[in-house]
């Protein structure tokens, strides 16, 4: 296994679309409804939506490839281009997502340290981000990697609101 990470731009819209579908659905639709899911796939990853995404200057995308197989990607936000806090001096980490078939194999490691190395190049103080609260599995991964809660929001997925806990790691 040889796995490259690429910086994703607009010419990536497709595959960047159909790797969220595709990394959101297995993680989430078996604790979801189907009407939310496809109501939360259909608008958090229309074509409008995504590329609107790709072409923040504010966000960042990172592909994760083995061989020629897109197997998951990170989202970072600076700035205005974060989901909550809108912190000059933090970095949010939007997305790490990994298909399945790939998970455990320390891919959401290398898109977390990309997330860090990206945040001391622009010197900022820290790194946050929001979990969901039933998420226990990238909640442990996120405090193996010196993440603490901080607060919580509110997620909308379809009709059904979820609470998602809020971490951060000073740098």
């Amino acid at each position: 296994m040889s796995i490259q990470l690429i910086q994703a731009t607009i010419n990536d819209l497709e595959a960047v679309r159909q790797i969220g579908i595709d990394t959101f659905y297995e993680s989430f639709a078996s604790v979801n409804t189907e009407a939310n899911m496809t109501h939360y796939l259909e608008t958090g990853f229309s074509l409008e939506r995504v590329a609107s995404e790709l072409s923040n200057e504010d966000s960042e995308f990172h592909l994760a490839y083995d061989g020629d197989k897109l197997i998951g990607y990170l989202k970072v936000n600076h700035g205005p281009a974060q989901s909550e806090l809108k912190d000059d001096t933090a970095l949010e980490i939007e997305r790490i997502y990994v298909l399945r078939a790939w998970q455990g194999l320390k891919i959401g490691q290398l898109f977390y340290e990309k997330a860090i190395e990206i945040a001391c190049a622009r010197r900022y103080a820290y790194v946050w981000l929001g979990v969901w609260e039933e998420n226990e599995k990238a909640i442990g991964f996120y405090k193996r990697n010196g993440f603490a809660e901080f607060d919580k929001h509110l997620f909308k997925l379809g009709d059904e609101i979820q609470t998602d806990i809020m971490m951060r790691r000073a740098l």
